[in-house]
């Protein structure tokens, strides 16, 4: 009885560190970056991008890498900051972000500087998508609005909202936008002018809302948290990637 016992303890604990997340060192010129990619890389399997939210890799986006993972895909968890930048509370994480909002081009180059290690990581180059959360939704957005080469993209609690003077342009990735109704960082304007800019963009876009739900609904950690809604979103995360890429 005793040596089963072992025997399923250490089966366990070696199924458990098979799944871990790894860490893997890249770099945006003299800049080192710091992402985590899940153990099934190098098997050729179809591949998605997490941008993670406003205080860099955290636990939402490492337990969405690990449901990919079980769901078939390679998932890659992006460093947005940078080593020595992340931020320690709000206010750093407001600023940092900030920065990447105003400098779109640094954020869409960051993007697409994960996007190469995904693919390096074993993805397959034509079945990639991005998921983003909260600051990493406006990253998603910013994937389609780059014009990067993934098929499609989901913003969960993102910020829609983009410099009025940024011109509208053709979007070629499709869109999930997965938004609480109750998040006050999202204005009635910055959905409206969203919608003209898919519009314009010609994109196949979706837009969800989730009833009760402020920003953050989707974190457990979070006090916006709302489970019902949250695995819901997940849900749907999960039907449109499958469309895309299996």
């Amino acid at each position: 009885m005793k040596t089963t016992l072992l025997v399923a303890v250490m089966l366990t604990s070696f199924f458990a560190k098979a799944q871990e997340l790894k860490p893997v060192a890249y770099a945006d010129g003299t800049q080192k970056l710091n992402g985590l990619v899940t153990s099934n890389a190098t098997k050729g399997l179809p591949g998605v991008l997490i941008l993670p939210a406003w205080k860099g890799i955290d636990d939402e986006a490492k337990s969405a890498a690990m449901n990919l993972q079980k769901q078939g895909y390679i998932a890659f968890v992006a460093d947005i900051y940078g080593e020595g930048n992340v931020p320690k509370d709000n206010a750093s994480a407001a600023q940092q972000s900030g920065k990447y909002k105003n400098d779109f081009a640094a954020y869409q180059k960051r993007i697409a500087l994960a996007l190469a290690e995904l693919k390096k990581a074993g993805a397959q180059p034509d079945k990639i998508a991005v998921i983003g959360y909260c600051f990493g939704g406006a990253g998603a957005l910013e994937t389609a609005r780059a014009g990067l080469p993934v098929l499609g993209i989901v913003s969960i609690h993102g910020s829609l909202g983009k410099a009025a003077d940024r011109k509208n342009a053709p979007l070629t990735a499709k869109m999930l936008i997965e938004n609480p109704a109750d998040d006050q960082s999202v204005t009635p304007e910055d959905m409206s002018k969203l919608i003209v800019e898919m519009n314009e963009g010609k994109a196949d876009w979706q837009i969800i809302t989730y009833a009760n739900s402020k920003h953050t609904f989707t974190d457990p950690k979070s006090p916006d948290y709302n489970k019902i809604m949250a695995e819901r979103a997940w849900k749907h995360t999960e039907m449109f990637l499958k469309e895309l890429l299996k």
